[in-house]
């Protein structure tokens, strides 16, 4: 079974500070080749997210295939979205 593409979004920001990593709203990542990018703390949230939805699991009270979480720096909280892609 091929795993699904999981691409990773910052949708927003709810922290004053901007992010140490330059990281900004619209920034995309994807996960299997991009990931090195992302902030490693952001990362380390992500992760469990990330393996529950690619292996065909839910988040309770989110959309199914998408879930959404913040980054752990209290200065700067980024929001993130995960989504599943759907291959064509």
């Amino acid at each position: 079974m091929k795993k699904p593409k999981i691409k990773i979004t910052i949708v927003d920001r709810i922290g004053k500070m901007g992010c140490h990593r330059g990281h900004k709203i619209g920034d995309t990542f994807d996960f299997d080749t991009e990931r090195g990018k992302l902030c490693p703390m952001a990362m380390h949230v992500a992760f469990p997210y990330i393996d529950i939805l690619r292996y065909g699991g839910s988040i309770p009270g989110q959309p199914e295939g998408k879930a959404v979480f913040c980054c752990p720096d209290v200065d700067t909280i980024l929001v993130f979205q995960i989504e599943v892609v759907k291959e064509a």
